[in-house]
């Protein structure tokens, strides 16, 4: 006959009945325990917001609707060097581009898919001239899948209409840059 050794005899007490279990289930300990935490909150002042009409802070850093940005005496920052298209993981950035009368090479077709962006901002960090940038723009939306598709002509829009909370954002990052 062989005698038990300590290690059964511990998987055995380990899976054997407990009636400290057992009488805990029966007085629905859990059940009154998530009651209690329940209860502590219920009477406590609520923190949502009415979206529409209240607004929450949004961070200088915030990543929404791209655009593409102007010099100050109007030309396009844009230089085609093609540095976002490549790193876009999603491969969302379309360019094309052509070499100007002058010898510098500018864009002649930027266009961004949003339906295939999926907003990791690494186009905004790879540009050597701060062309394409997000905007803290969040509210916009197409009901057809060829109303996010933005082409050159709407991003330079977006991106003249939004200037002054663009380069106020970019001031506000500046020294985290």
């Amino acid at each position: 006959m062989t005698t038990p050794t300590s290690s059964s005899v511990d998987a055995l007490s380990a899976s054997a009945f407990s009636l400290k279990d057992f009488l805990s289930s029966l007085m629905l300990g859990e059940l009154f325990k998530g009651l209690a935490l329940t209860g502590k909150y219920v009477f406590r002042s609520k923190i949502t917001i009415q979206y529409p009409e209240e607004k929450t802070p949004l961070s200088p850093r915030f990543r929404g609707l791209h655009a593409l940005r102007r010099y100050e005496n109007g030309e396009e920052r844009c230089i085609a060097c093609k540095l976002c298209e490549a790193v876009c993981p999603a491969m969302a950035i379309t360019i094309e581009s052509a070499v100007r009368a002058d010898g510098s090479r500018r864009t002649t077709r930027y266009d961004i898919d949003f339906n295939k962006c999926i907003y990791c901002g690494f186009c905004e960090e790879s540009c050597p001239v701060d062309s394409i940038v997000e905007t803290p723009i969040f509210e916009y939306h197409g009901e057809n899948p060829g109303d996010l598709y933005f082409t050159k002509d709407m991003l330079l829009a977006v991106g003249d209409r939004y200037e002054a909370q663009i380069a106020a954002a970019r001031a506000i990052d500046a020294k985290f840059r």
